[in-house]
């Protein structure tokens, strides 16, 4: 599926003028007319466990993964120099996700996989620490990158290009950003969202569509799950037989190697559950990864909320104002009949309030222009975001059922092959 990102994510050039004329993306990069992975090879090579002292002094494990990047340019010359290389901790992937979520609020961000095993077999070992989970997870960060590299507007940002190329101060230029207080001034003001009164009917729909998949994706790793508990007692039953078929030929002068061939068959099918299981946790991470991506989804669908919140406000705020200027100018009418008040006085506050309705017709245009914004930029990116879930959902669901007759197959040759074992008897 990441190869999949990297072929369909892919903008045009009319991707990238369109970023340029959106005016918000100050910190794209210079180079614009192309993605980034059309630009550079990215890659996670490796993983590896270290120990340190974390923030508080207190010694800790953790896992680094490699990132190596290479010019396309060089590759297609055929020069293939060697790649420059840094290690990055998990921490920083949520550092540089959290990041593009807040500066681009509009965009179904790629998700990370997950920092902890979920929707696990009883079988399989949830530590992160976990050699095939650290394995899996270094595919999973491989697979994001892919993904924001070939994104027509994340693949752009110039704090993405220090991730990848700049060993230390990126951290310091994305603090620089000020995205931080951005993020916690947009966490406090969405606990109103419920009060909008206006939403655009197509996100309620796609708020609605992704709680569907969550749903869904979530029931079928559950049920994954169980059919990977099923699947792996199948197999341990054969290893039984083996070892059943295996004692009992040592006993038998003519069934002897009759039995034991037989029991050689199931051992060998017995043996290849380990492999078997591991490609279906495979799978099982690109469900994950939708399932992540679902949740991203509806934030996007949230800060729509938000945004037309605001608008709101700012309207009735205006609306509010209209209404004190009209009751002033009635007042203003009677005090001049009965003097309660100086005309000084009356004009000054009257100038104020005008004042105060000029910038709260500013207010409401620009949080128009906001939300229209938003609006189209968001459902642009909803509906490439639906694309691509449509290919990589069908393709891995089709991968996973030729996995699963593959076993099949191999049960019924491994059945035929006994079968003819016992025949020669």
């Amino acid at each position: 599926m990441a190869e999949d990102g990297k072929d369909d994510s892919v903008a045009t050039d009319d991707d990238s003028d369109q970023t340029a004329a959106d005016g918000s993306l100050n910190n794209t990069m210079v180079e614009e007319g192309s993605t980034l992975l059309r630009r550079m090879e990215i890659c996670v090579a490796e993983a590896e466990k270290r120990s340190g002292k974390n923030a508080v002094s207190m010694q800790e494990t953790f896992t680094v993964y490699l990132i190596e990047t290479r010019p396309m340019d060089a590759v297609a010359d055929g020069r293939n120099p060697a790649p420059d290389s840094l290690w990055r901790r998990y921490s920083e992937f949520e550092l540089l996700r959290n990041y593009l979520i807040v500066t681009y609020p509009y965009i179904v961000a790629p998700p990370l996989p997950e920092k902890r095993a979920e929707f696990v077999w009883h079988k399989l070992s949830a530590d992160n620490m976990d050699p095939d989970f650290v394995e899996r997870r270094r595919v999973g960060l491989e697979n994001f990158l892919l993904r924001v590299a070939s994104h027509p507007v994340l693949s752009n940002d110039k704090i993405l290009y220090h991730f990848l190329t700049e060993e230390n101060g990126w951290k310091e230029v994305v603090y620089e950003t000020g995205f931080q207080a951005k993020a916690d001034s947009r966490l406090r003001a969405l606990s109103a969202t419920f009060r909008v009164r206006n939403p655009d009917k197509r996100f309620m729909e796609m708020k609605h569509y992704s709680d569907e998949l969550q749903s869904h994706t979530s029931q079928l790793l559950r049920a994954r799950a169980r059919v990977a508990d099923r699947l792996y007692g199948v197999y341990k039953v054969h290893g039984n037989y083996g070892r059943v078929f295996s004692e009992w030929s040592a006993i038998e002068k003519e069934m002897g190697d009759g039995l034991q061939s037989a029991g050689h068959h199931m051992d060998a099918y017995a043996a290849s559950i380990d492999d078997i299981l591991e490609e279906e946790e495979h799978y099982a991470d690109q469900l994950k990864e939708y399932l992540s991506y679902a949740e991203a989804l509806r934030a996007v669908c949230r800060k729509h909320e938000l945004a037309q919140f605001e608008l709101e406000m700012a309207s009735q705020d205006l609306i509010s104002k209209k209404q004190q200027l009209r009751t002033f100018s009635f007042k203003g009418m009677t005090n001049k009949l009965f003097g309660q008040e100086a005309p000084e006085q009356r004009e000054a506050k009257l100038k104020l309030l005008e004042e105060l309705i000029t910038e709260g017709e500013e207010t409401v245009k620009e949080k128009t222009v906001e939300c229209e914004e938003h609006v189209e930029r968001a459902w642009v990116d909803m509906q490439r975001f639906k694309e691509q879930k449509d290919k990589d959902l069908r393709e891995a669901l089709i991968n996973y059922a030729v996995m699963q007759i593959s076993m099949c197959k191999k049960g019924i040759q491994v059945w035929s092959n006994a079968k003819e074992c016992f025949l020669k008897m």
